[in-house]
């Protein structure tokens, strides 16, 4: 009887570890729960917003990513330029590679800004090539936002993941677009 008690403890054991394991690997290599903090991405994302990242994720222009900026804060901001995007602003339309690109996400701050006096939501900038192995990215909250206007472009070995889910509040709970 003494046996098959140690045999069960030890398959239990086995178990425990590798499901451990397996959710520690997991965490380090594909998938990371975060908070979000500030009101930069309102009302994509809410301050304290639970989601989740992808960590193997190939980013893409308008994808939602996590990353450590430069005073060491873990951001999160939209995508705005892939490596050598040409980016200009201009009235407050967003130009990639000279087409217009709509920004359908910004039509509720860009009604905020009127209401607060504000002709344009984004200020104008001059065309800009994004480097090689960067991103261009800004908030959506643009008026309240520090991005990559102020800090530049966000290096690729910055980028923590993509934000695929978010899991709180649970009235917002699911997959992010």
């Amino acid at each position: 009887m003494y046996e098959d008690s140690t045999k069960d403890l030890v398959s239990w054991m086995k178990v425990l570890f590798l499901t451990a394991l397996i959710v520690l690997a997991g965490r380090q290599f594909l998938i990371q729960p975060l908070s979000v903090h500030g009101e930069s991405m309102m009302p994509t994302f809410e301050n304290d917003d639970k989601v989740i990242l992808n960590k193997i994720s190939r980013i893409e222009n308008f994808d939602l990513i996590v990353f450590d900026a430069p005073d060491d804060h873990k951001l999160i901001k939209r995508v705005i330029g892939l490596p050598g995007d040409r980016l200009e602003m201009k009235a407050d339309r967003l130009y990639i590679n000279g087409e217009l690109v709509e920004e359908p996400y910004l039509t509720h701050n860009r009604k905020v800004a009127r209401q607060k006096g504000h002709s344009y939501l984004t200020e104008d900038f001059a065309e800009i090539t994004v480097p090689a192995e960067c991103y261009f990215v800004l908030g959506d909250n643009r008026l309240q936002s520090v991005d990559s206007r102020m800090f530049g472009f966000v290096p690729k070995e910055a980028v923590l993941g993509e934000v695929k889910f978010r899991f709180a509040p649970f009235e917002y709970l699911g997959a992010v677009e």
